[in-house]
């Protein structure tokens, strides 16, 4: 057996329940609470930790909380442990590819092998990945309002912290009077729009509309499957499409780029299958000269740990949605990632990902768990 190579006595897995500080709401729905599925692996050293960042409803995704649990229960975990020890990270993935999709829970898995696998070679995840930073600017992902002095309130306060860029959602009904309002009042901060795909080609007068407002980026404004007429939009408009949905793999990414659907990449682990294949779309995203950022799901401090080592590579060219963990909870499962005045935060540059929970917090917060 190598000297690197992981041998996993068991994993478990922890559902648990985090109150939002306030309810997120995006044309999807509103959430007031974070449910998320903790894998923990144990081997006869270490133990490594990953955040399954599926919602309780598919909606975002065709992955779902309840889903999640099963396929990692029944499919996934037992696949990962009849092989045996792991000699090497991509050893997951190549253990995993039996199984199509369910690329989150998938992600959970490999963060919690690479966690383990990497604080027993004391080495860092930024350093794994190549990251050339130790600080990141941040940005703030603000969901639709009750009102538009709700909502100025509530940016006003990110903008007061330091957040660098303010992403808005929007959804039919909700949009360019909202944007335009916002930007009336914050003529010079950096302001992107996030439809989650909720709009159609034909609404193509509303982005010419948005197109005016010196925009940043306009994300996912089309079907999450549908590249061509992404293309089509953008075609139409100076201000950048960036795709989120749209893009599953490194493969989804170079296809995405040369069609012209987009001209920027949100990247998100959970969304790729996996922190390796979220390299994978950077490095896919940097070779054809497309900026990118790394996106969030409302992570606890496990999967924010991971967003933040992805955001220290090169081609991470823009401020993300990785805000500090209070943006979401009045108190993370880890110690808190802190936005610091400048609008950074600090990269975690422990072994591993650099973070763990808390087992008080853990604890008063695990709705299920099951050992496998």
């Amino acid at each position: 057996m190598s000297e690197t190579a992981l041998a996993i006595r068991s994993v478990e897995l922890l559902e648990i329940a985090l109150p939002l500080v306030r309810p997120f709401r995006t044309s999807f729905g509103e959430e007031r609470e974070k449910r998320a599925i903790l894998v923990s692996i144990v081997s006869e050293d270490v133990a490594g930790w990953g955040e399954c960042v599926t919602s309780t409803e598919p909606r975002y995704s065709e992955e779902w909380l309840g889903g999640a649990w099963i396929a990692l229960a029944d499919h996934l975990v037992p696949s990962l442990l009849a092989a045996g020890p792991i000699l090497e990270p991509e050893d997951v993935g190549r253990r995993l590819a039996w199984v199509r999709g369910h690329r989150m829970a998938k992600a959970a898995l490999e963060a919690a092998v690479l966690d383990a696998w990497l604080r027993a070679q004391g080495q860092s995840l930024v350093s794994y990945l190549g990251g050339v930073r130790d600080r990141v600017e941040c940005g703030v992902s603000v969901g639709i309002a009750s009102s538009i002095d709700a909502m100025l309130e509530e940016i006003h306060g990110y903008l007061a912290k330091g957040y660098r860029r303010v992403k808005l959602k929007i959804e039919p009904g909700r949009d360019l009077e909202v944007v335009r309002q916002v930007r009336g009042e914050l003529p010079d901060t950096p302001l992107s729009v996030d439809a989650n795909a909720a709009y159609e080609l034909s609404d193509a007068p509303l982005f010419e509309a948005l197109d005016e407002l010196g925009l940043v980026m306009i994300e996912q404004p089309l079907d999450h499957e549908d590249l061509v007429e992404h293309a089509a939009l953008q075609a139409r408009l100076r201000t950048p499409i960036c795709l989120d949905e749209s893009i599953r793999s490194a493969r989804d990414a170079k296809a995405a780029i040369r069609l012209g659907a987009c001209r920027v990449i949100n990247i998100k682990p959970g969304r790729v299958g996996g922190i390796l294949e979220a390299r994978r779309v950077h490095d896919a995203a940097k070779r054809q000269g497309a900026p990118c950022w790394i996106g969030g799901m409302l992570e606890t401090g496990v999967g924010r740990a991971a967003n933040l080592a992805l955001a220290a590579l090169p081609g991470v060219t823009m401020p993300g949605d990785t805000s500090a963990s209070d943006r979401y909870f009045a108190q993370d499962l880890t110690e808190p990632l802190v936005l610091q005045p400048d609008g950074t935060i600090a990269v975690p540059s422990g072994p591993g990902m650099g973070v763990e929970p808390q087992r008080g917090r853990l604890e008063a917060s695990v709705v299920r768990r099951r050992t496998i």
